[in-house]
C-alpha cells in the first residue's frame, strides 16, 4: 500500500527489501508471534475538518472538572502572571529545541544563563546546570553524583520523611546502577538525627538525602548535618520545594553540597501532573560530576557580550563511558518559564507568596483543630504552608464529599492522616467552605 505523504516509491521499497534479503514488508515482523500481531485495519476515526476537530476537543475538554485544590505533596497550585505565557508563546522560544550552534542561539543561551544565575541565588549554591526533566530524576541524578564523587562508596542514606514518590525514583536509579539505598528513620515527622549519625559512619556512605520542607510539610532543623557528612566523607543533598526558598534558609546556608528539586512551584500550572522542571545546583568543586550542561557568558572577537555552552557532560558530546548522565535535553522552555516568573516576582513577590500560603495554612489548621474533630499530627513542629492532621472520621468519605462539591481535599497519607496544603490561590471563603465540609 502506498501513502501520499511517504517519499519512498514502490521501487525504493523493493530495492531496500532486496538489500535486506526480504520479499515483503510483512517479513520485517516475521520474528513477532502471530498471536501478538494485529490482523485487521487500525480502528481510526474518519478524517475530520478543522471545525470538527476543534468541536471534538472542546467537547472532550468540557468533561474535565476544575477543582479548588488543597493538595500539595510535590505539585502546587500557584498563580501564573499572564505575561509568562505571552513570552513563552513567542515562536523563537516555543519552537526552539536545543542551542547547539551558539552563533544562532544567543537568545536561548542567554535565558538559560539567567535561569542558572537565578537558581544559584535561590538555592544559595555556587553553580546551577541548565535544568533537567523534573525534581524526581534530578534527585536521583544527585545521588549518582555523590556516588561518582565518592569513588568506591556506593551507599546513599535517604530520609524516611522524604516524599515517597521521590524515593521510588531513587530506588529505580539505584537498582540499575548498583547503589545501595538505606533509609534514615523518621521520628515524630522529622528525620532522626540519632539514626543519621549512626548510619553515616559506615565506610561506604557516599551521600545523604533530606528534604526542605519534608513530605509532611515540616521545616526541619539541619544544623550541623553538613559538618557530620563531611567528617565522614559523604555529601549532603537537599531536595527542595523551589518557591519556599524565597523565605526559608537555603541549602547553601545549611552547608549542603547539592540542592535539587522541581521548579513547578515557581508558577508552572499543575496541568494534570506536568510538565515540571528539575533544578540541580551544587558547589564548584563538583561541577565536573554534574549531569547536563552549563551555559557561560563571555565576549566575542569584537568585545561584545555573548553566551556559549561552557560544559557539556552528556554521552552525545564525550565518550559514553565518561558521561556523567544520559540526560539528553534540558526542560529549556520550562526553564524560561520559571526565569520569567522569578524576574517578575522578585524577592518581594516570592516572600508575599509564601506569607499568604503560611497565613492561609495556619488559619486552616487552627480552625480544624478548634472543631475538635482534627488534631495536628506534629503539633510542635514548624510548617510553612503544608501540614498533616489526624482524625477519627472516615477520610475517604470526607474526600469524596468534598470532591462532589468541587474541592480536592488534600492527600491521605495514613489510615487516619490527611496532608493539606494552602497557597496564595486559596481565599478565606474557600478555606471556610472546606472546614465546613470536613467538620459538619
Amino acid at each position: 500500500m502506498s501513502y501520499k505523504f511517504f517519499p519512498h516509491t514502490e521501487g525504493d521499497v523493493r530495492a531496500m527489501l532486496e538489500r535486506c534479503g526480504l520479499r515483503s514488508l510483512d517479513d520485517l515482523y516475521g520474528d513477532i508471534p502471530s498471536e501478538l500481531q494485529l490482523h485487521r485495519d487500525y480502528a481510526l476515526p474518519e478524517a475530520m475538518s478543522e471545525v470538527e476537530v476543534r468541536r471534538f476537543f472542546d467537547t472532550l475538554g468540557s468533561l474535565n472538572r476544575t477543582m479548588t485544590c488543597f493538595a500539595g505533596a510535590g505539585t502546587y497550585d500557584h498563580y501564573t502572571p499572564s505575561v509568562v505565557h505571552d513570552i513563552l508563546r513567542r515562536s523563537e522560544f516555543l519552537t526552539s529545541y536545543t542551542p547547539y550552534q551558539a552563533e544562532i542561539s544567543q537568545g536561548t543561551l542567554q535565558y538559560i544563563f539567567e535561569y542558572q544565575s537565578m537558581m544559584a541565588e535561590l538555592t544559595g549554591m555556587e553553580v546551577s546546570n541548565a535544568s533537567m526533566y523534573d525534581g524526581a530524576t534530578a534527585t536521583a541524578e544527585a545521588m549518582m553524583m555523590a556516588v561518582a564523587a565518592g569513588k568506591k562508596r556506593n551507599r546513599v542514606l535517604v530520609s524516611a520523611a522524604l516524599n515517597p514518590m521521590l524515593v521510588r525514583v531513587i530506588d529505580t536509579y539505584a537498582k540499575f546502577h548498583g547503589v545501595t539505598v538505606e533509609m534514615i528513620e523518621q521520628e515524630d515527622g522529622v528525620t532522626s538525627r540519632a539514626d543519621f549519625e549512626k548510619k553515616v559512619t559506615q565506610p561506604d556512605v557516599a551521600g545523604v538525602i533530606v528534604g526542605i520542607p519534608n513530605f509532611f510539610g515540616i521545616v526541619e532543623d539541619y544544623t550541623g548535618w553538613a559538618d557530620i557528612c563531611h567528617e565522614n566523607k559523604a555529601l549532603l543533598i537537599m531536595t527542595c520545594v523551589a518557591s519556599t526558598l524565597g523565605v526559608l534558609k537555603t541549602p547553601g546556608e545549611w552547608g549542603a553540597d547539592i540542592a535539587v528539586g522541581d521548579g513547578q512551584s515557581l508558577g508552572i500550572p499543575m496541568s494534570f501532573g506536568g510538565p515540571g522542571v528539575g533544578f540541580l545546583c551544587t558547589s564548584k568543586k563538583l561541577i565536573r560530576k554534574m549531569p547536563g550542561r552549563i551555559v557561560g557568558a563571555t565576549h566575542d572577537m569584537d568585545g561584545k557580550r555573548t553566551f556559549v555552552l561552557t560544559l557539556q557532560a552528556r554521552e552525545q558530546h564525550i565518550r559514553r563511558e565518561k558521561a556523567t548522565s544520559n540526560i539528553c535535553s534540558n526542560q529549556s522552555l520550562m526553564a524560561l518559564f520559571v526565569t520569567v516568573y522569578m524576574a517578575l516576582m522578585g524577592k518581594k513577590g516570592l516572600r508575599e507568596v509564601n506569607e499568604m500560603g503560611y497565613s492561609g495554612a495556619h488559619y486552616l489548621a487552627d480552625r480544624l483543630v478548634k472543631s475538635g474533630k482534627f488534631t495536628l499530627a506534629y503539633p510542635d513542629k514548624p510548617f510553612l504552608n503544608e501540614f498533616v492532621v489526624r482524625t477519627d472520621l472516615d477520610i475517604d468519605a470526607l474526600q469524596q464529599e468534598c470532591a462532589e462539591e468541587g474541592i480536592h481535599a488534600g492527600i491521605r497519607v495514613g489510615a487516619d492522616s490527611l496532608l493539606l496544603c494552602v497557597t496564595e490561590m486559596r481565599t478565606k471563603d474557600e478555606i471556610d467552605n472546606l472546614v465546613e465540609l470536613l467538620t459538619h
